[in-house]
């Protein structure tokens, strides 16, 4: 029963109830304590007067917070009324429990009646410490308030459980042991406080005063007080009214307070209430039992916590400790390369001391004989011998001109340590990702009905598995090079359908594809193996060829090589990459803009091997603009006229003249230009690794660009004064395909 004890306890005090009343928003104070945070209102606001202007509609009527100004903005406590003469501002306090309470605004007059029998001043104002609700009470005062004798009987009943001695209730902090107890105020005392609250004169000399366990046995045996209704004290409850929501006595209903409402006797709604909270409590008795199943199993993960720290630490220690030893080895092998460099230099360098050692004193031996032999007398046997000495000393010294005198060996170690890989991988030593806690999704299903190719593009289709049971959050299509090379990403994402364009003709290519989740990737589908066109204007579909497994990884790359050099493309524009002032129509192979800026279209086909030839015409031509057409990569910059950057070889011309134009630099500028009705040929020969321009049949100055070489795409840049028409799938014009053959 000790969580009880909070429901027992007054707000105000902190104490346990003592004649408690019930406020109308359902809560409860003590008697006493009731009348310790009354604060006085203005006339204006009274029940009277409202009653007088017709604005009453209750016995308790609320305040207005707004103007009454209740809260204290500085620290959100209670206040009492500023402005009034009649109540001066005075600080909030805090109860024993942390509630904030109005002290009273002057201190009450003594007086030896019981709190209920005190008088009330007028226009009296109680605010409810635990939900804020004001009100004015009425001339009844806290007598109009109902006692709450159910809330007496369960503290009485609590009391009587605890063992522990009886305390004083008059005590403000820590409550002394009571030595007496009132029989006639019911209340226990402590010395201190009978001296102050119950002197023994007057008429409270008459009350007798007997010891605490005496008393709380007397109280205990004396009888329960009867409910009593707050309008006639002489009237018990008999009837409870459904509509207020209160029990009421005869006389209530008598004299018609209650005549429109619906009444039921006291007993049935007692019974048909405790039904309704038993049926209450059995549903948060099963909130409860939830709450204490999951405090266990939040205890239970505290020491599954604990554990798997200990175990975790250990196992981090281990892996570091094991970093440590390799690294340890490791030092010990390149310091025995240090100390054998070390050994080999030393041995190097005393070798060269022994030898220099001896020829120096085979050096010094033969100076010395020279010397002597110098020193003789004898003409005829100095010449016997001169030659061979001179000879000699001359050989000698030779001997030592020929990188004797030279080090073999330098005192520095060419050995360099790198240790800065190694040191960012410790920095960068982190932990991964914690453990997967669902499966990863099943392996794709490739629906070979639905896969198939049309000239340079393949459309393929899958699907999970029917009795997959894990979502795959998105999937990965890969295709091979065309050659048999790696596999590289084309498309990731959450449709079970993608058609790849932009591949090259009469080609083999091979197809996978894995689903993934938050967790990893599925395993590879099977391989599909499909065949693009084999030649020019091949419109037919087809299906693919058959299936094999593969398990080779990839990684994202563009398009790839075609195998037949010479075979024609059809492409249109691609709406998907240009710029979006770009306008398309006639099925995306004609294209305007918007803007008077220079924007940049590009074809949906990529060339990286053989001979390319297409046309456009120009439908529109005002304001002698100066359109460029030409080849450019992927990712070229699409709000600036082609070859302003690095990423486009192209022709710009207006109605006079041409410049070839990459990378913003001009060159070969060519008379002749374009008027509507012109048409511009480009010849991409990536054979030759060249990029030649035609102008109405007529090649438009020399060869444009050469040593060009990588993935390319037809491009255009144009503004709203040019409209073209791409003309694809085009021969190699004759005269070029001679002067190829020549070659």
């Amino acid at each position: 029963m000790e969580e009880m004890e909070e429901e027992l306890k007054c707000p105000v005090c902190g104490s346990f109830y003592r004649e408690p009343i019930i406020l109308p928003c359902s809560h409860n104070l003590c008697q006493a304590c009731a009348r310790n945070i009354l604060v006085q209102t203005p006339e204006s606001e009274s029940p009277q007067s409202r009653r007088a202007s017709g604005s009453g509609v209750s016995d308790y009527d609320y305040l207005d917070l707004d103007k009454m100004s209740l809260y204290s903005e500085a620290d959100s406590g209670y206040g009492s009324y500023g402005g009034f003469a009649s109540a001066p501002t005075t600080p909030c306090q805090k109860s024993p429990n942390g509630v904030r309470v109005f002290p009273p605004a002057m201190p009450p007059p003594p007086t030896h009646l019981s709190p209920a029998l005190a008088p009330v001043p007028r226009n009296s104002c109680i605010t409810c410490p635990q939900c804020h609700r004001s009100l004015i009470l009425d001339d009844r005062g806290l007598r109009g308030f109902p006692k709450n004798r159910v809330l007496e009987g369960v503290i009485d009943r609590y009391q009587q459980s605890k063992a522990a001695a009886l305390k004083c209730q008059l005590c403000e902090k820590a409550p002394k042991e009571a030595t007496v107890m009132c029989e006639q105020c019911d209340v226990f005392y402590c010395d201190p406080c009978r001296l102050r609250c119950h002197p023994p004169r007057g008429p409270l000399a008459k009350h007798r005063l007997v010891p605490p366990a005496q008393g709380r046995v007397s109280r205990r045996l004396s009888p329960r007080k009867v409910s009593t209704c707050t309008d006639h004290e002489l009237e018990n409850h008999s009837m409870y009214c459904v509509q207020c929501k209160m029990p009421v006595c005869y006389q209530c209903l008598e004299e018609g307070k209650h005549s429109s409402h619906e009444v039921k006797a006291l007993g049935a709604m007692w019974k048909l209430h405790k039904s309704q909270l038993s049926q209450a409590l059995n549903g948060l008795s099963d909130r409860a039992k939830e709450a204490k199943e999951f405090l266990v199993q939040l205890r239970t993960m505290v020491q599954q916590i604990q554990e798997n720290s200990v175990e975790f630490e250990a196992c981090l220690v281990a892996q570091c400790d094991a970093l440590i030893d390799a690294l340890n080895r490791r030092k010990a092998q390149l310091l025995a390369r240090v100390n054998k460099e070390h050994e080999h230099k030393l041995k190097v360098v005393r070798d060269q001391i022994s030898h220099c050692t001896v020829k120096l004193r085979q050096t010094t031996g033969l100076m010395e004989y020279c010397l002597e032999v110098i020193k003789e007398n004898d003409p005829s046997g100095f010449l016997q011998i001169s030659d061979a000495l001179i000879r000699r000393v001359h050989l000698t010294e030779d001997q030592w001109g020929k990188g004797t005198l030279t080090p073999r060996m330098t005192t520095d170690f060419d050995l360099s340590l790198d240790n800065s890989p190694l040191l960012q991988s410790i920095h960068q030593l982190d932990f991964v990702q914690v453990k997967a806690s669902s499966p990863v999704p099943a392996t794709p299903i490739l629906q070979l009905e639905e896969c198939c190719t049309h000239n340079n593009s393949a459309t393929l289709s899958w699907k999970q598995p029917p009795l997959s049971t894990v979502a795959a959050d998105g999937y990965i299509l890969e295709l091979d090079d065309g050659s048999g090379g790696q596999f590289r990403e084309v498309y990731v994402g959450k449709e079970t359908m993608c058609t790849v364009d932009g591949l090259h003709f009469n080609s083999t290519y091979n197809a996978r594809v894995k689903a993934f989740n938050k967790t990893g990737v599925s395993p590879y589908s099977k391989t599909l193996v499909l065949q693009t066109s084999e030649a020019a204007g091949a419109h037919e579909t087809k299906p693919m060829k058959g299936c094999n497994f593969e398990t080779q990884s990839a990684s994202y790359s563009q398009l790839v090589d075609i195998k037949k050099l010479l075979a024609v493309a059809w492409f249109a524009f691609d709406p998907g990459s240009a710029h979006s002032d770009i306008i398309f129509s006639n099925d995306n192979l004609t294209v305007t803009c918007s803007s008077y800026d220079d924007r940049v279209v590009l074809g949906k086909t990529g060339f990286s091997k053989g001979v390319h030839y297409w046309e456009l015409t120009i439908d529109r031509y005002d304001n002698h603009p100066d359109p460029a057409f030409g080849v450019a990569r992927i990712d070229v910059m699409k709000d600036m006229m082609l070859g302003k950057d690095d990423k486009a070889w192209a022709m710009y011309v207006d109605n006079n003249r041409s410049w070839f134009m990459h990378n913003n630099s001009h060159t070969n500028r060519t008379e002749g230009g374009i008027t509507k009705g012109a048409t511009i040929g480009v010849l991409l020969d990536l054979n030759r690794k060249t990029l030649t321009f035609f102008v109405n049949n007529e090649q438009q100055g020399p060869i444009a660009f050469e040593n060009v070489e990588g993935l390319f795409f037809p491009a255009v840049s144009l503004n709203r004064n040019v409209q073209v028409t791409l003309h694809t799938g085009l021969p190699v014009p004759d005269f070029y395909s001679s002067r190829a053959s020549i070659a």
